[in-house]
This record gives C-alpha cells, structure tokens and sequence, in this order.
C-alpha cells in the first residue's frame, strides 16, 4: 500500500498516539503488560484500523492479544471520546514481526561481514 499523507494516514498516526497512552494509563487487564505500538494502518472509509504492537517478551503474546482483544471495546470508546469522529474505527491487534525480521537480518549481516 501506497504511504502518503491523506486522512487514514494521519488519522493512524494519531491513533496509534492516543493508544499508547490509553494502553498505559487506563488498560487494568493483567495480561496486557509493556508493550509498543508501532504502526497503525487506518481502512479507507475509516471503518477498521490494524493495530500492530510488539512485545519484549514474545513468550506472553498469545495472553497479551488476548487482553488487547478483550479491552479492544473499552479502547475503541476511549477513543471517541478524545478524537471526536464521525465513526470510530474497529480495531484489530496484530503482532508485528518486522522488528524481530530486521534485527535478524542485521545480525546476518554483521556475522557475514565479520568472515570476511
């Protein structure tokens, strides 16, 4: 998909900001613990947003979206009382595994850069 600067990106962005804050402050579920959100993919028409987070204990993801599912409502409200929509988006969490894709292939790098 193309990144440029219409609406949905913007809207994402600022999602992905107000998130992050709620899923720190507000969130009490004992399975959702530190996490990051690193991107926000907002549809179109505004009716669904993709929420990607990664995790620095990979061992606890499955409890984690499972939290993020269950508080995914209590978000979604929050939300549309701070950013004032027509329409709030549905969201979705998914574990994003470009991080851990992008450290692997650094630390190929280095060890093939290291034999030669």
């Amino acid at each position: 998909m193309k990144r440029g600067q219409g609406r949905p990106e913007k809207l994402g962005d600022l999602i992905q900001r107000e998130l992050a804050e709620l899923i720190a402050r507000e969130v009490r579920d004992p399975r959702v613990g530190m996490l990051t959100i690193t991107g926000v993919d907002v549809s179109p028409d505004i009716s669904h947003a993709r929420v990607l987070f990664t995790l620095l204990d990979k061992g606890r993801l499955d409890d984690t979206l499972a939290g993020l599912k269950r508080s995914a409502g209590f978000l979604r409200s929050q939300l549309a009382r701070r950013i004032k929509l027509y329409t709030t988006p549905e969201l979705r969490f998914e574990y994003d595994e470009s991080v851990e894709r992008g450290d692997r292939l650094s630390r190929l790098i280095d060890s093939a850069n290291k034999k030669a």
